[in-house]
């Protein structure tokens, strides 16, 4: 089959990390399915892995952490599951299923958590294998290339919602309006809240307010009245403390990223009256199946950008530089 390979990460803008080989077809291992790949949506994250912002947990490695495909092999033990069904693939590859935080229902914290594309062979690919009791199922509402970007973006943007405690009606700030955000921004709308969104784009800024935003800025402008809580998408700390400073007492700001730059000094003022700080890590698959029916009932709508497998690089380039118009969707 043709993949997309990851042998050495690099920059995107001055070299080839990543090249499209012939590699050997996967085949299911017990509690596996085999996948034929319909659409994998880019993230950010694979460009963080390609570039080498996340060190390698191995190499070579097939990015993409986001694929809608169809099952074309179930291995032993598997149930529910047949060929020819629907299945996505999101970031969570699996758990030992059995430490307290696995018990608890809080899997993405699992010391031995694996994740697509960073320890197992993800969705740049024509086929691919999955665990079956990770796979998600998709609603009818939504066609592969549509449901795609919501596997990584959508679902942790969710999650990063319900870290930073908004509720229905409240006063919420988005930092950053990438791919995440956009879909964040639906389901923080249809809960009725009051959204201000920070973004030095002004493309972006023009898209927040289409979708609803009540107010636009730059990361450090504040917004028209303290925020409930406030969701950082931008990797880059100042940004945090930008987000911290917006709060009203008792607000949290919900971290949404895999990779910071550090988080420069503030003062204690900045956090007093019990504001908080929490980082979101990964998500559940709870959390997937969750946002999944919740994006089929708002509906969720995406912007994408459909691309063959052979352009991933340039995909990527453009995502660096955020030249690109909606999130990429590698078609095979």
């Amino acid at each position: 089959m043709r993949a997309q390979v990851l042998e050495r990460p690099g920059p995107v803008a001055t070299g080839e990390p990543m090249r499209l080989r012939d590699v050997p077809d996967p085949a299911p291992g017990a509690g596996e399915l085999l996948l034929r790949v319909a659409a994998c949506a880019v993230c950010r994250t694979d460009l963080q892995l390609v570039e080498g912002d996340l060190p390698a947990h191995r190499l070579p490695t097939i990015p993409g952490h986001q694929v809608v495909g169809r099952v074309e092999a179930v291995g032993a033990g598997v149930a529910g599951w047949s060929p020819g069904d629907r299945a996505a693939v999101g970031w969570l590859a699996g758990t030992c299923g059995t430490c307290a935080a696995c018990r608890a229902g809080r899997e993405n914290l699992c010391r031995e958590a694996r994740f697509t594309a960073w320890d197992r062979d993800g969705g740049f690919a024509e086929r691919m294998t999955v665990r079956a009791d990770v796979a998600l199922a998709v609603p009818d509402g939504f066609d592969d290339l549509d449901a795609a970007p919501l596997l990584c973006g959508g679902v942790i943007g969710y999650r990063s919602l319900l870290v930073s405690g908004i509720r229905p009606g409240g006063r919420l700030g988005l930092y950053g309006f990438g791919a995440s955000a956009l879909l964040a921004i639906q389901v923080a709308r249809h809960w009725g809240c009051e959204v201000h969104v920070a973004t030095r784009s002004p493309r972006e800024r023009a898209r927040a307010l289409e979708l609803g935003a009540a107010s636009v800025g730059g990361y450090d402008d504040p917004p028209p009245a303290p925020l409930d809580a406030a969701v950082t998408f931008a990797p880059v700390g100042s940004v945090v403390v930008a987000a911290l400073r917006a709060l009203e007492r008792g607000g949290t700001v919900a971290i949404n990223a895999i990779h910071l730059d550090g988080i420069p000094a503030f003062p204690y003022d900045d956090l007093w009256w019990e504001r908080g700080l929490r980082s979101v890590a990964n998500s559940t698959v709870a959390d997937a199946r969750a946002f999944l029916a919740l994006a089929a009932e708002i509906p969720v709508r995406t912007a994408i950008d459909v691309r063959p497998l052979a352009e991933g690089a340039d995909a990527l380039r453009r995502l660096a530089t955020g030249a690109g118009e909606g999130t990429a969707v590698l078609v095979p």
